[in-house]
């Protein structure tokens, strides 16, 4: 294995070179194509199921295989490297299934769990709207009870998976007026309910294969039995799931550098000029090292955090330090790749045009970089904000 992954284990080793073969003889060769017809890959996540990497950070005993979250990055970023939007696919789905994982019964775990970890069930994450997407407190969409059920009713925004999922993670405000934190629930809604609809997918820059729309909810009925956690729970379960979905993205961004930087030395290892290979010439050597070195950064960052969450401590901070380093690097990288090769990445004929394009986004989802700079702000003003390292 290139020296760039540490592992625990020679298993962990083996599985990330298996997901490594996966991704470059099953992804890369279908991902441009895909991309260019916006063509949402339905049937990759089934397969990413039946082979176990939608359930790796999640317990046997519901259909996972428990294994450490700093080797489930790992294979994120191996599949962000060739295909960002899949990447990102797995990384929503794993924060649609969390709060079921973290708090849903036992009943509600082992009736839908299983099938969502295999890849039967794809999952969509609705926590957004048009005026409350840094803000979620602010959000207007409403939960009422009615006897044995809920009635949702409202709009959500720029959801992954829009129209494609299986079911909707969806927090919707049963208490209270918005902006009062307290008075969110989170139900699992499945796509089939009706007055559930999704809107036309927006058109985007960049991760076509990724569908992105807005869902709107009409007098959508949901058994309470569908409701994580006890009311008012929502925005508690969805900021921690946050927490994890950073790292997620983190993983697929500093993958998406990888790829970026492993195109770009592969075309100064051939092309020539003045009779010299191209990276032989200091200037454009010199580039290529500064991308090294942070793609490097980012992986450190992501990686301290993972194995800070794997030990059951406090990540929040770290999340969010990894989240903006690997996206920061991401868009950095894959914009100086494009520059390495010249005119030819300004083509489609190499992928860099489109890691540039991809990149760009991932420094506003999950919360945008800015909101990362706020919430690593507060942790430093609080008491017990010392560094804690965690050693391999």
């Amino acid at each position: 294995m290139p020296a760039r992954r540490t592992f625990r284990s020679s298993e962990h080793a083996d599985l990330v070179q298996l997901i490594r073969t996966f991704a470059t003889e099953e992804l890369a060769p279908r991902a441009a194509q895909a991309e260019a017809n916006a063509e949402f890959p339905r049937e990759v996540f089934r397969t990413l199921g039946k082979i176990g990497v939608l359930g790796l950070p999640y317990p046997e005993e519901v259909g996972g295989s428990g294994l450490p979250y700093e080797i489930y990055v790992q294979v994120l970023e191996e599949i962000g490297a060739v295909w960002a939007s899949v990447g990102v696919g797995v990384s929503v789905h794993a924060l649609s299934c969390f709060g079921l994982a973290t708090h849903g019964t036992d009943e509600q775990q082992q009736q839908w769990l299983p099938d969502m970890l295999g890849g039967e069930l794809l999952g969509a994450y609705s926590l957004s709207e048009a005026h409350a997407g840094s803000d979620p407190a602010a959000m207007a969409t409403t939960a009422r009870r009615e006897g044995g059920s809920y009635v949702l009713a409202g709009t959500k925004a720029w959801v992954t998976h829009g129209g494609e999922a299986d079911f909707y993670k969806v927090m919707a405000r049963t208490g209270s007026a918005p902006g009062d934190r307290s008075g969110i629930s989170c139900f699992l809604v499945p796509a089939a309910t009706p007055g559930l609809f999704a809107d036309t997918p927006e058109t985007k820059m960049g991760l076509t294969g990724s569908t992105t729309a807005g869902m709107r909810l009409e007098g959508v009925r949901v058994p309470a039995e569908r409701r994580l956690g006890a009311e008012g729970d929502g925005l508690k379960i969805a900021l921690a799931g946050l927490d994890a979905g950073r790292l997620g993205i983190a993983a697929v961004a500093t993958g998406l550098a990888q790829g970026a930087l492993d195109a770009a030395l592969s075309y100064a290892q051939q092309r020539h000029t003045f009779g010299r290979r191209i990276i032989d010439h200091q200037g454009l050597s010199f580039i290529l090292a500064d991308m090294e070195a942070a793609t490097v950064a980012a992986r450190c960052a992501l990686h301290h955090a993972a194995r800070l969450k794997d030990a059951g401590l406090k990540y929040s901070r770290e999340a969010s330090i990894a989240k903006l380093v690997a996206t920061d690097t991401a868009m950095k990288v894959t914009t100086d790749a494009v520059q390495v090769l010249g005119g030819a990445g300004y083509t489609e004929e190499f992928p860099v045009e489109r890691y540039m394009r991809e990149a760009k986004v991932m420094q506003i989802f999950e919360g945008t970089n800015q909101i990362q700079r706020l919430v690593i702000g507060r942790h430093l003003d609080q008491v017990d904000s010392g560094t804690i390292t965690i050693t391999a």
